[in-house]
């Protein structure tokens, strides 16, 4: 499937700013990168992270004034529907060093009763199992709640409120996930229907031997993501990181199938 994204941030710094980006879509053996353009007006300056890794597509920007950013690509999804019902986690000992830190607590996806109450609630499942039962459970617990939830908050503020937005729901089942020994990560993601539109955050669980993208929310689609950053938690995964002051003018983020006839081109 392919995706056709386009995002526009407008934004206003009073004085000069250094501003990490995570606005391009990660490569990997899912989804291809067919064409992207990453663009600034203003008194802005745009520069790669030095030293990155292939996957970590980030962006330094010096941006003082009035500063509209634009990101365009087309990617092709080539991540068939697959349930994760009967996936198995490896034993630790045989887990890659990659995926070893993502077992471990971290600032927003941590709490005692998060842990005890996985295995309490899920102990009796096991591996992608245990994971379906978790979402089922955040679904049917929580309430989805615009404005519920800050930058502060915590997958225990949530825990305990129970309600929150797509970046709570996955700090929650992170949380879970970790409890019971599953390796866990965020992922920022554009999302094909997702209403109203944004960029969107959900969960990789390690099963198998790969990553598999869930979506605690169900607002979206796992097969048609398209994966932009993934990290430990929201402080790792944030489009935009401003060390300094930004007024938020306006933003938009479209992420759409391509027509058929523009995708068998």
């Amino acid at each position: 499937m392919r995706v056709q994204i386009d995002a526009c941030l407008d934004y206003r710094f009073p004085h000069e700013s250094d501003v990490l980006l995570a606005l391009r879509a990660r490569p990997g053996r899912d989804q291809y990168i067919v064409s992207e353009e990453l663009s600034s007006n203003g008194q802005s300056l745009l520069q790669g992270v030095r030293y990155a890794s292939r996957n970590d597509r980030r962006n330094w920007m010096v941006a003082e004034g009035y500063v509209s950013l634009r990101y365009q690509a087309t990617v092709d999804v080539l991540r068939p529907k697959l349930s994760i019902a009967g996936r198995r986690v490896p034993p630790r000992p045989h887990l890659p060093a990659s995926v070893i830190g993502f077992l471990m607590p971290s600032h927003y996806s941590a709490g005692a009763d998060l842990e005890n109450f996985a295995w309490t609630e899920f102990s009796h499942l096991n591996g992608g199992d245990q994971v379906l039962a978790m979402i089922d459970w955040i679904r049917g617990a929580f309430t989805y709640a615009p404005g519920a939830s800050n930058a502060k908050t915590t997958a225990a503020d949530t825990f305990a409120s129970r309600e929150g937005v797509c970046r709570d729901y996955a700090h929650v089942l992170i949380s879970f996930c970790r409890a019971v020994g599953i390796p866990a990560r965020m992922v920022s993601a554009y999302a094909p229907g997702l209403t109203p539109p944004d960029f969107h955050a959900v969960v990789d669980v390690w099963l198998d031997g790969n990553w598999h993208l869930v979506d605690p929310t169900g607002m979206a689609e796992p097969e048609k993501l398209v994966r932009i950053i993934c990290g430990r938690d929201a402080a790792d995964i944030s489009f935009m990181t401003i060390f300094g002051e930004a007024e938020l003018i306006s933003q938009s983020v479209s992420a759409c199938e391509a027509p058929r006839e523009l995708e068998a081109a």
